[in-house]
């Protein structure tokens, strides 16, 4: 079994030397940026790790995905508000009923959620296997909007509550396809009964979320690469995930790590320190 601690620690030592031993290399403040952010990411994975302050969120899941056995719980009942995961759910009806290698213009309206990236702009020409990159790699609320218009907004909004009720989540409701209504709301368990169909399904959407090295042109031409927002992506044993943020919803991840060898699906919503609760989790099965 991969030490979190020592694994994390061996990316950051990495992350130190690059400069050094790419002293020809000449890099670009872009370059220089990237860097600089995948620092910072694995100094916060290690102060979290460290922090050995409990489980704090207001509800929490632990599942072995291989016999749905509870491992851990707190509140996993609880109807709660849970942003950006909802973008998950979403992939799962776009792999199920529109063509990737399908395009789309995007207009105003598909962009009034708000992105986060100035590849997504209005009039661009777009796959829809680029915008669900965007959705699920830096969490592009417009990317994840303009996906639903491939079949029509309110359809693929039904489409996404009727596959909850198929997959068995019976206290889950979708209002949008990004995740920036209040409305969506689901439980920690009815969550971990999605991460196990996507796990069985749609691993695809795992390998998406983990890509650290998507990037499309801007109206420049000029390429950018797209942030991930997933923060377990360096570490080995995360298999994949979705993390989400809002002022009400707090911090949320729906994801699954190998722990003991087993695939754990670990659900945490309204935290306000997604990161520590998720090792804090993982510490508590591993003992």
């Amino acid at each position: 079994m991969i030490n979190f601690k020592k694994y994390i620690i061996c990316f950051a030592c990495l992350a130190f030397f690059i400069p050094q031993n790419i002293k020809a290399i000449e890099l670009s403040a872009q370059q220089l940026e990237i860097l600089q952010q995948e620092i910072l990411l694995l100094q916060t994975l290690i102060n979290n790790y460290n922090l050995n302050k409990g489980i704090d969120s207001a509800s929490y899941i632990a599942v072995d995905i291989s016999d749905n056995s509870v491992v851990l719980e707190k509140n996993s009942n609880q109807s709660l508000p849970i942003a950006s995961i909802t973008k998950l759910m979403n992939a799962v009806i776009s792999l199920e009923n529109i063509d990737l290698n399908k395009t789309i213009v995007l207009t105003d309206q598909m962009l009034l959620p708000l992105g986060q990236s100035p590849c997504i702009y209005s009039g661009l020409q777009i796959s829809a296997e680029n915008l669900l990159k965007s959705a699920l790699i830096q969490s592009s609320n417009d990317a994840a909007e303009a996906l639903s218009y491939f079949i029509g907004k309110e359809k693929f909004i039904d489409l996404m509550n009727q596959k909850a009720l198929e997959i068995g989540m019976k206290n889950t409701i979708y209002y949008d396809a990004n995740g920036l209504n209040l409305k969506n709301k689901s439980t920690a368990t009815d969550l971990a009964k999605l991460i196990s169909y996507i796990d069985k399904n749609y691993p695809k959407i795992w390998e998406i979320g983990k890509n650290n090295d998507f990037w499309l042109p801007d109206q420049t031409g000029r390429m950018l690469k797209f942030k991930n927002v997933n923060n377990f992506y360096p570490i080995h044993n995360f298999i994949g995930g979705k993390t989400g943020y809002t002022i009400e919803a707090k911090q949320t991840i729906a994801s699954v790590f190998e722990i003991n060898n087993r695939k754990i699906a670990i659900i945490v919503l309204y935290s306000n320190n997604r990161i520590a609760d998720v090792f804090e989790i993982i510490k508590k099965i591993r003992k």
